[in-house]
């Protein structure tokens, strides 16, 4: 039996899940609550739901064979009927920061593909000020080098230690005082040597579906 966070993150999964049908490609996001949305999907194929499946990480596509979803490589697609997604923080602009669990590169590529980018959270997760770490993906070679520069933005960068990316690369998660103008921010990182892609999703969010005690909240663009 769910309790706390966890039951309406499913709250939220299982309503997004409502808006797939047959014949869609679905983007498979990454995360504990994209694995509710993941789970739900597996049941409804075996019910008959004829979807192909997209996963934003190898522990996604593992979860997906494994209930049943017919999976397939990106490239065999060039856009993305749904994607149903997770995320770290989200604000009333529903720029998100993603990447705690670490899939960021292949969220936002599965992201800027697909139709539609539904993000489902728990009410924890909605915030007026951010605060969670941004994570930055980089290549492993010179990552000291690039921290160095991501300190001359005002972060403190720390490696995720024993972590490496399904890509191959390190995470350094940049906590900060407060972050200024996200677009600003993206763009300034984006553009560093080294760096890969950072956590900040802007005009990426379609539907936010937000898991609360009482049912669910939809924000929308």
């Amino acid at each position: 039996m769910l309790t706390g966070m966890d039951e309406l993150k499913q709250k939220a999964a299982h309503e997004a899940v409502k808006q797939v049908r047959d014949g869609m490609v679905v983007g498979l996001g990454t995360g504990s609550t994209a694995r509710h949305a993941i789970v739900r999907l597996g049941e409804m194929v075996v019910r008959g739901l004829d979807i192909v499946g997209i996963a934003t990480s190898v522990e996604s596509e593992r979860l997906a064979r494994k209930v049943g979803i017919p999976m397939a490589d990106i490239n065999e697609y060039e856009v993305i009927d749904i994607t149903i997604d997770g995320a770290d923080e989200v604000n009333g602009d529903l720029v998100l920061i993603k990447g705690g669990g670490g899939a960021l590169l292949r969220e936002k590529i599965v992201a800027s593909c697909s139709k539609k980018e539904i993000i489902v959270v728990d009410e924890g997760k909605l915030v007026k000020k951010f605060s969670f770490p941004l994570p930055v993906e980089v290549v492993p070679f010179g990552w000291k080098r690039t921290a160095d520069k991501l300190r001359a933005f005002g972060f403190t960068p720390q490696l995720r230690k024993g972590f490496v990316t399904d890509s191959g690369n390190v995470i350094l998660d940049c906590h900060y005082d407060e972050l200024g103008s996200p677009e600003k921010i993206e763009r300034a990182v984006n553009n560093l040597p080294g760096v890969v892609e950072c956590g900040l999703f802007i005009n990426l969010a379609d539907e936010v579906i937000v898991g609360k005690r009482e049912g669910v909240e939809r924000l929308k663009q």
